[in-house]
């Protein structure tokens, strides 16, 4: 599991959802999380009528009725030797320009919304650290944080004028937990900015390359977004949905362009604004 720093709201009272996330936690700074997920239980908002979603050679999925996230069971997990060595084959680089084309569907729209010299927390960033390489090249201040590569507690110890997470949600055991401790490391007016492939049904799932990488075990769909904004409401962020998989409180146009351009099932950029 992440190592997050969990911060509550000293003006705001706690939702249940916060409180149960709260709950989950070690009460001391820089918590090392342990999974508390009960066996087939939603792993994003813990609830327990879900339903087999698919089943293959390898794994079983199942779907939750509360949120619509297409999860692993805990039991089929890999353990975090097996999960490191799956990601110690990636070739992620800098140097790359396909990699870094790949990564533009998020800097772009999220590079034309944030300050000059904004300070930033690329997290999930990987053997090749590569996006906050980018963003450093147009005078913007970032730290990292990755549980295997630059597992840094004091990263999480910050706020940020944005925090991003590229082909990050996908691999994360525990997102009930990691997430809102994520959207608070935010200063008001700050910009996460998410990147991943969306579940659409049964029939592509079928025949999604997505679902075979063993260390892919959340998947999220449109519904699934529309939930945790209304989540992020509850914790008076004050979001509303603009379009499918972009949540802010205020309109963001051009990302329809960005979008467009990919397929179905295709990385889709998602901005979530907390406002001022």
């Amino acid at each position: 599991m992440l190592v997050v720093l969990f911060t509550s709201s000293p003006t705001m009272p706690l939702s249940k959802w916060e409180t149960d996330l709260k709950n989950a936690c070690h009460a001391v700074l820089g918590w090392t999380l342990n999974s508390t997920i009960p066996n087939h239980s939603c792993p994003l908002c813990r609830e327990e009528t879900i339903e087999k979603f698919y089943q293959d050679r390898q794994r079983d999925f199942f779907v939750c009725g509360r949120c619509q996230l297409v999860f692993v069971p805990p039991e089929q997990l890999l353990s975090e030797t097996e999960e490191k060595a799956a990601y110690d084959c990636h070739q992620n680089s800098p140097t790359d320009p396909e990699y870094r084309r790949f990564l533009s569907r998020l800097f772009l729209p999220l590079r034309d919304r944030i300050a000059p010299e904004s300070h930033g927390l690329d997290f999930g960033s990987g053997p090749g650290p590569t996006l906050s390489i980018m963003f450093e090249e147009i005078g913007h201040t970032i730290t990292i944080y990755d549980h295997f590569y630059a597992k840094y507690p004091a990263a999480l110890r910050q706020t940020y004028d944005f925090i991003t997470a590229t082909e990050v949600v996908e691999h994360l055991h525990d997102p009930a937990t990691i997430l809102p401790q994520l959207w608070k490391l935010l200063k008001p007016g700050g910009y996460f900015g998410l990147m991943t492939k969306l579940v659409r049904d049964r029939d592509t799932f079928a025949t999604w390359h997505y679902k075979n990488d063993r260390t892919h075990v959340c998947f999220f769909s449109r519904s699934t977004f529309t939930w945790l904004a209304e989540q992020c409401g509850r914790l008076s962020w004050n979001f509303s949905v603009t379009m499918p998989c972009c949540f802010t409180n205020r309109p963001i146009t051009n990302l329809v362009s960005h979008r467009s351009n990919h397929r179905n099932n295709g990385d889709w950029p998602m901005m979530l604004n907390n406002p001022l």
